[in-house]
């Protein structure tokens, strides 16, 4: 157990990994946090001692030890202590294969999860906050291997507490993201073409994806599209923005910088210059 606060922002990796850790840390005095546009990447808070309360899009939810809660990009919330104190984990991770891989595994998002006394989620972000401060590894691997051990162990031992009615609904959506996957390139894909692979309105679609992932189906589309073009930025490094542009799926190139600028703060051609070695 740490003593005292540790927070480590970790270096994005070196090469293309389908999860990683944007930071991870242990905080023995939780303060309250007021997030009105929420954290632009996937938000595990886990108590580690007393009680806290978070709340999100005016739903609350309590959480004593051996509690936690996934939150995903972007939704409001706050959170803050109830009692005298409350310590806490939390993990932010991010990358291509997260949404697709907690759907796989059917990890659901504004679901607090449980898990006995003892058991491996209790101290496995604190094994992994340890692990990380002693690390020299650069190429993100070992920091990858973490974020599954993490999902699979979550899965393995973590019980749902508030079970409801969106507890299967990212195992309805699994189709629908392996196609995403496959037929991002696409940029005819629209809400038709993606409810149409689960036969269901538009409109439904639209509902489920939304209180499932937090996100629409087409912010979805979007962010998948981005995280594949930086992909392609740094792997083929003497291929034209136009190019990359086409193969992510946008129609031109110009709305290709618009929308990697406003979603990464900066240019294509800024990314591949900062992470090209």
């Amino acid at each position: 157990m740490f003593e005292t606060k540790v927070r480590l922002l970790m270096m994005p990796p070196e090469q293309s990994v389908p999860f990683y850790i944007e930071s991870i840390g242990y905080n023995p005095f939780q303060e309250t946090v007021i997030r009105r546009d929420g954290y632009p990447f996937h938000h595990w808070l886990q108590t580690v001692s007393g009680e806290g309360k978070i709340i999100i899009e005016g739903s609350a939810f309590s959480l004593p030890p051996n509690h936690g809660i996934m939150l995903p990009p972007n939704v409001p919330h706050q959170y803050y202590c109830l009692g005298d104190s409350w310590s806490t984990y939390y993990l932010i991770i991010d990358g291509p294969q997260i949404s697709p891989f907690m759907s796989i595994l059917d990890i659901q998002f504004f679901t607090v999860y449980s898990w006995p006394e003892g058991t491996e989620p209790e101290n496995l972000i604190g094994e992994m906050l340890e692990s990380s401060l002693l690390s020299q590894d650069v190429t993100g691997l070992d920091n990858s291997i973490d974020v599954y051990r993490f999902l699979v162990k979550l899965k393995k031992h973590g019980t749902a507490v508030n079970t409801s009615s969106t507890q299967s609904l990212a195992g309805r959506l699994q189709p629908l993201v392996q196609y995403l996957d496959i037929e991002y390139r696409n940029p005819d894909i629209g809400m038709t073409e993606m409810s149409e692979q689960l036969n269901i309105s538009p409109r439904h679609l639209n509902s489920l994806f939304k209180k499932t992932f937090g996100y629409t189906p087409y912010q979805y589309l979007i962010n998948l599209r981005i995280q594949k073009s930086k992909e392609m930025l740094t792997s083929e490094q003497t291929t034209p923005i136009q190019h990359i542009a086409a193969l992510s799926g946008f129609r031109n190139a110009s709305h290709f910088i618009a929308t990697f600028r406003k979603l990464e703060n900066m240019t294509p051609d800024q990314y591949r210059q900062t992470y090209v070695k």
